[in-house]
């Protein structure tokens, strides 16, 4: 601003008046004398709009992969397991009834857990064989939903046959019609020690639970064929036990407790994963503590802007000091400047980072298009996608703590503009 633009000072103004906005977007402006600020507080809208935009996609992606593990994890293996305690579990069928009235749960399966060696004539792959019913396979969430060539329907009947996941077909080269062999280490027992058990089984169906892990090592297959496969004397492993609300898993377990036909060992999904989903949850406060830094940067590149502007404009400031202007509208002409600064990167911020998280998807084919390369590799990242929620909870904290930032950061060079001696500015200029 030039002596000439300060002719018309109003005094007595209110509070954040008209020529007070006015001054601050002439400040904005890009002139040849003030360019270098004018550029700087470009770069400073830019900071402030990455950061904003980073912390929402980063925040989105995390959530993003707790809600797809949570319910893949959790869906696929139960949020509670029973285990007998003083017999064999060969009741399991009374016992499940009676677990499935009990209010809260929605599903109990008997279960037959086993390790074994899936080979076909292509290869061989180390699986986890898990013997259920028909009707309760049916029931499994991302199983029984998922299937996508073949079909469940006479998973029981004669000859028995297996269900696996679709990464653990392509590995081994195998579709619905072609046989599976199964090795497992707990065979028959022999005056040479125990033999090895070795049969083949055709593919029923193959599903995709969309989790690289369960999807290359699940094979399903009947009960009661587990059961002979495996050497159990017509009982099960484990029991396990859907909820129908898993953040109320502990609710249920008292009740089960309670009203358990027999003595059982409990343990929910909360004990098995623990150490996993504390991993992901530090995981997310570190990058959110990172990615504040971009923010915190930005403000203070605000900071330096506005010095540099109150420097420039000092005669400007005297004129305006001398011709009525008061100490309280100075500070408040360059809180403006410094402060829409900050609000209008945190906006485009905002805008940016939800347009990314809800658009991840395409953006993510289009890169892997331009690349010519899968930036995704499920195989290393766990699922065949990458997940994004945006929790508004987490967005509006973000865009709070910017805007605090963007309104503390030009304090200081506003105090220092509202103090300057307008007799010492102008013997100086």
């Amino acid at each position: 601003m030039s002596v000439g633009d300060s002719a018309d000072v109003p005094t007595g103004t209110k509070p954040f008046a008209g020529f007070e906005w006015q001054l601050a977007g002439r400040y904005l402006r890009s002139r040849r004398r003030e360019g270098f600020v004018s550029v700087n507080a470009a770069f400073s809208f830019l900071g402030i709009m990455l950061g904003v935009a980073t912390l929402i996609i980063v925040m989105s992606v995390m959530n993003g992969f707790r809600k797809e593990l949570l319910e893949k994890i959790v869906g696929v293996n139960g949020h509670i397991f029973a285990t007998p305690i003083d017999r064999p579990l060969d009741d399991y069928d009374s016992v499940a009834e009676r677990l499935r009235k009990i209010p809260g749960i929605k599903l109990a399966i008997p279960l037959v857990e086993g390790q074994a060696l899936a080979s076909s004539q292509t290869g061989n792959n180390g699986v986890l064989v898990r013997g259920v019913r028909e009707a309760d396979i049916k029931e499994i969430p991302f199983i029984g939903g998922n299937v996508r060539s073949g079909t469940l329907e006479g998973f029981d009947a004669a000859p028995p046959g297996v269900a696996i996941g679709i990464r653990l077909a392509n590995a081994l080269g195998l579709q619905v019609g072609d046989m599976m062999t199964l090795v497992s280490p707990q065979g028959a027992s022999t005056p040479f020690g125990t033999a090895p058990r070795i049969k083949a089984y055709p593919v029923k169906a193959i599903f995709e639970i969309g989790m690289t892990e369960f999807d290359g090592t699940f094979v399903y297959m009947p009960l009661a064929e587990s059961q002979a496969y495996f050497n159990r004397d017509g009982d099960v492993n484990v029991i396990e036990i859907f909820v129908d609300n898993p953040d109320r898993t502990q609710a249920v377990r008292d009740a089960i407790e309670a009203d358990a036909p027999r003595p059982l060992v409990l343990s929910d999904w909360r004990q098995r994963n623990r150490s996993f989903f504390n991993a992901l949850e530090v995981e997310r406060n570190v990058m959110f503590l990172i990615l504040t830094l971009i923010v915190l940067v930005a403000a203070l590149n605000i900071i330096s802007v506005m010095i540099m502007l109150v420097k420039d404009k000092t005669e400007d400031i005297a004129i305006m000091r001398t011709m009525g202007a008061t100490r309280s509208a100075i500070l408040r002409v360059f809180l403006i400047t410094g402060t829409s600064i900050g609000v209008a990167g945190t906006f485009a911020g905002f805008v940016l980072g939800l347009l990314f998280s809800h658009n991840i998807k395409s953006i993510m084919a289009v890169l892997n298009w331009i690349t010519g390369a899968n930036l995704w590799d499920p195989t290393v990242r766990f699922l065949s996608d990458i997940p994004s929620v945006v929790d508004w909870r987490d967005v509006t904290s973000v865009v709070v703590m910017a805007l605090v930032t963007s309104l503390l950061a030009p304090l200081y060079p506003a105090w220092k503009a509202a103090r300057l001696d307008p007799v010492k500015a102008l013997r100086m200029g």
